[in-house]
């Protein structure tokens, strides 16, 4: 660990090494771990270090899986690279390390080079100026082609829109496959498979892990240890894998797909089918579904037996010219897809209410055509048996002991309560003896922070304030933040429960106050994050996508104000049937599903304050509930150790001082 750490010109900490020690037994003794590191702790290398010298001393490949493309991209760039260089002499080998993601985000040669038709979404076959916008950013695709190295999309900067990168990528459904593809040697997708096979440190993403852990033919190299970093995402990112959805618009885009390969006539079924799905969604409220309404029903039916007949129609590989043969696998790799969503969907009425797996609801988001979807009621089943039940997991974030106890995110991951595991007397190794009893061995860790958050930071719970209501910020919380962002002369990061309220905050606190204010969707969110940073002076405002993505030490942020505990929407479908089910099997629910999701956020939102060992600061929260409800104190418990006070002319007090220092 020593020499990791002098690599990258660091400094050993206590809970680095505590850490690494738990993951070096972790792997020994295959006992899952969960490892809580504050921020400043050195989590990566103390994962790191012992999983590389695991992969090499036993010629294996371990996983590490992470939420963000930022941390990949630290890993990838920054920490495996110096990791490599310092290890080898003790190694007798450089360690290698790789990158894989799903192979939606890498070029497909085929595509680019006419394989397929395009396929231009329905507004841009109206719309003149959508449409020639596509072209010239799949012209700008095809330019780039012959310039990358990997056809990785996140190096495409700046990058282009979804329906732009669906003309040139293909999913692994849809893929040729590299023995029938005409340049399956050239294939991005295949060389990063082909070099993750090779890697001692395999680095992807949470959804991939998932997807790998869903399908029955792996997609990651073999492998006997997972590192999750970012743990406190992998249940929503899990759902997310395994969440299917089902338009109008992708059943009539199966339809076309078919008609180039298949009888018209089957094909037009298909087509007519997505016509009628269409006419009962356009009428249909947007709400989870308890029971299935008999014209969705109707229309979901006739979907099913029109893409089973089309399906069927397409019939099994065939020795055919390259383009007919992408044709056919674009059209049954989706509309295999339409049907199997359709079963999905109707299955899940079933069963009896109680005994439900699956959670259907419609949606009708902004910019988006109604929709169907339907997930898991609970990912800690597939968890338990595809991840925890094949492979020793460490799992590790800044944020997993919620409300004091590391079981809460345990039962969603479907893990028993804590237990540690002992070793079985005479066994051979370090691992223990298999049963059947108690579910998955594991081990929580609390390793701490080198913060002295009760020096460093104060937690501001306006207490006086009135609960936040439901018709935008009330104008109480506006003089609140108002005085807050003035006493700490800028260097603000405002996180909202919702666009609405960032805006109509930025928009009344840039009339008041003679300090820039910044709101997320103004530009690209570097872009914004890079000019706060710059200028202490600035606040920047927004919602829950810049919670976890914003790290920005020293003076530029001093104050984190949140309006308010950022529960689920009570009329959130997954959130209120998870919050049912607990309730029904004599659970609390509202603590199990929505004080989970409200205690993780609030700690993410808490982690951006203090970012080095040097910084200083104030969380805020507008919310009196923190304080004064019952569950307050599940609440706080899951925050840093700061101190806490409610009274608001000590809180500008010390924001005051801190200006002064700074400035």
């Amino acid at each position: 660990m020593e020499i990791a750490v002098a690599a990258v010109g660091g400094t050993e900490r206590a809970g680095q090494s505590q850490m690494a020690e738990a993951v070096e037994h972790s792997i020994r003794s295959g006992e899952h771990l969960a490892v809580q590191a504050g921020t400043g702790t050195g989590k990566s290398l103390a994962y790191l270090v012992p999983a590389i010298r695991h992969a090499v001393a036993e010629e294996t490949t371990v996983i590490v899986s992470t939420a963000t493309i930022a941390l990949q991209r630290q890993l990838v760039d920054r920490d495996l690279p110096r990791l490599a260089a310092a290890l080898t002499d003790a190694l007798g080998r450089p360690p290698k390390f790789a990158i894989l993601k799903g192979r939606r985000n890498y070029l497909c040669l085929n595509r680019i080079d006419g394989g397929a038709p395009e396929e231009p979404d329905e507004g841009a076959l109206f719309d003149p100026f959508a449409a020639s916008a596509l072209e010239r950013q799949v012209k700008r695709l095809r330019e780039w082609s012959s310039e990358t190295e990997t056809g990785d999309r996140d190096e495409l900067v700046p990058g282009v829109t979804d329906q732009a990168w669906r003309q040139v990528s293909v999913t692994a459904k849809e893929c040729l496959g590299a023995h029938r593809c005409p340049v399956g040697t050239d294939c991005f997708a295949e060389r990063a498979r082909a070099e993750a096979g090779r890697a001692d440190v395999v680095v992807t993403n949470h959804a991939l892990l998932a997807i790998d852990a869903l399908d029955d033919r792996p997609i990651l190299p073999e492998h006997d240890v997972v590192m999750v970093d970012e743990a406190h995402d992998l249940v929503d990112r899990v759902t997310s894998a395994a969440t299917g959805e089902l338009t109008a618009g992708a059943v009539k885009l199966a339809a076309r797909r078919c008609g180039r390969a298949i009888d018209q006539e089957i094909a037009d079924r298909l087509d007519e089918a997505g016509e009628g799905l269409d006419v009962v969604l356009q009428d249909a409220e947007p709400r989870r579904l308890e029971e299935l309404p008999r014209d969705l029903g109707g229309a979901l039916a006739a979907t099913r037996d029109a893409a089973a007949a089309c399906v069927t129609a397409l019939g099994p590989e065939r020795k055919e010219d390259v383009e007919g043969s992408t044709a056919r696998k674009l059209a049954l790799a989706l509309t295999e897809d339409v049907h199997d969503t359709a079963v999905r969907v109707l299955e899940a009425f079933d069963e009896e209410d109680d005994r439900r797996r699956d959670v259907v609801w419609i949606s009708a988001d902004p910019n988006r055509p109604p929709t169907v979807r339907v997930a898991p009621l609970g990912v800690g089943g597939l968890l338990r048996e595809r991840l925890f039940g094949q492979r020793t997991t460490v799992l590790t974030s800044a944020t997993l002991a919620l409300g004091g106890s590391f079981d809460t995110l345990a039962r969603q991951w479907g893990l028993p309560p804590e237990q540690r595991a002992r070793k079985a007397e005479g066994a051979a190794t370090d691992k223990e003896v298999p049963s059947d009893a108690g579910g998955p061995k594991w081990t929580g860790l609390d390793v701490g922070s080198p913060f002295e958050h009760q020096r460093s930071g104060i937690l501001y719970i306006a207490r006086h304030l009135p609960q936040p209501g439901r018709d935008g910020l009330p104008p109480q919380y506006l003089d609140e933040l108002t005085e807050l962002v003035r006493a700490a002369g800028g260097r603000t990061l405002g996180l909202f429960s919702s666009m609405r309220a960032a805006r109509q905050a930025s928009e009344e606190l840039r009339q008041r106050l003679d300090t820039p204010v910044l709101c997320q969707g103004e530009d690209s969110t570097a872009l914004l994050v890079t000019k706060f940073a710059e200028d202490p002076r600035t606040s920047l405002f927004g919602t829950l996508s810049l919670w976890q993505g914003v790290d920005v030490p020293g003076q530029s942020l001093q104050l984190v104000v949140m309006d308010r505990i950022p529960f689920p929407r009570p009329d959130d479908p997954l959130a209120s049937a998870r919050q049912k089910a607990v309730s029904e099997h004599g659970g609390n629910g509202f603590l199990t599903i929505a004080g989970t999701h409200a205690a993780l956020l609030l700690a993410q939102g808490a982690g951006r304050l203090l970012r080095s060992i040097d910084d200083r600061g104030v969380i805020a929260v507008l919310d009196p509930r923190l304080a004064t409800a019952r569950y307050g104190g599940f609440l706080r418990a899951s925050l840093p150790p700061f101190w806490t006070t409610h009274d608001p002319e000590v809180v500008r007090g010390a924001l005051r001082r801190l200006d002064a220092s700074a400035s």
